[in-house]
């Protein structure tokens, strides 16, 4: 006959099993978590902080760090998330040519639902994040994107580019989506007293090197972060549009985390696009 003691630590020793379990299942949670947030601002000022696996161009390693660019052009590494890692708010478009022009500026435009907002971004500082977004804007990657982030105190930004929010309402999710690669930063202010002045375009990141995706935010007031997100060009256009957004508020639903919330004054992307670099 099995003692009661004896019952009792058994007892005890499935309940400890169990817990143990159940802790592994949240780790193992959170990490996936962690891996969705990656292309958000919020792991800096935003979107909690994450990483990205990521050192090399997967499946050809040896090509991607030997082969020298020709004249006029950059080598770049879009480092492809594994497909294990992927939830289902990464849009896969396939990926940019490793070889960059960095000579040239492109216009981009951002068609929305409240006017046109365009860019001076110029390839000879970003050609790696320019081919990205050029490759983006030509798969229709942003088409019908909801600016899901505004932040009024401190940083000021309106963060964009995600391209699963998308529809009626806000989700959870929204602000976790990206592309299915990333790639390193490029063109930090890391000389420039603020690092990101009103009318700046950079990309969100993880706060970890190599994590730059597809989101990115409009500075529409001097902006004291870190100089750790690629500067990608400059607003020539339709800042107005971004003010009216701003002087509308946010929804509060950012605030437990890094601050901000939802526009309450909904701007879509219905089209963006990138010109052929000019000069």
């Amino acid at each position: 006959m099995t003692s009661t003691r004896e019952r009792q630590r058994a007892a005890a020793r499935a309940r400890l099993e169990k817990e143990m379990a159940e802790r592994a299942a949240r780790a193992r949670k959170r990490r996936q978590t962690q891996a969705i947030v990656g292309a958000s601002l919020a792991l800096l000022l935003v979107v909690a902080g994450t990483v990205w696996l990521a050192t090399s161009l997967g499946g050809d390693d040896d090509k991607t760090t030997t082969d020298a660019a020709a004249p006029g052009q950059s080598q770049c590494a879009y480092t492809e998330l594994p497909t294990d890692q992927r939830p289902k708010q990464i849009k896969d478009v396939g990926l940019p040519a490793n070889q960059q022009s960095n000579t040239g500026v492109q216009t981009m435009t951002l068609d929305t639902n409240l006017g046109q907002i365009t860019a001076r971004v110029d390839r000879s500082l970003v050609p790696c994040t320019a081919g990205s977004f050029t490759h983006l804007a030509e798969k229709n990657f942003f088409d019908n994107s909801k600016c899901h982030r505004l932040v009024t105190e401190g940083i000021k930004v309106l963060q964009c580019g995600d391209p699963s929010a998308t529809g009626k309402g806000w989700r959870d999710t929204d602000g976790t989506g990206g592309p299915s690669y990333r790639l390193a930063e490029e063109n930090l202010p890391t000389d420039k007293r603020p690092p990101y002045p009103e009318g700046v375009i950079a990309m969100a990141n993880s706060g970890q090197p190599g994590s730059t995706g597809s989101q990115f935010f409009i500075v529409y007031g001097d902006s004291p972060l870190d100089p750790n997100y690629t500067v990608l060009g400059t607003v020539t256009g339709g800042m107005n549009i971004v003010q009216d957004v701003a002087k509308a508020g946010d929804d509060g639903a950012f605030a437990q985390q890094a601050g901000g919330g939802h526009p309450k004054k909904e701007i879509v992307i219905k089209k963006l696009t990138m010109s052929a670099p000019q000069g």
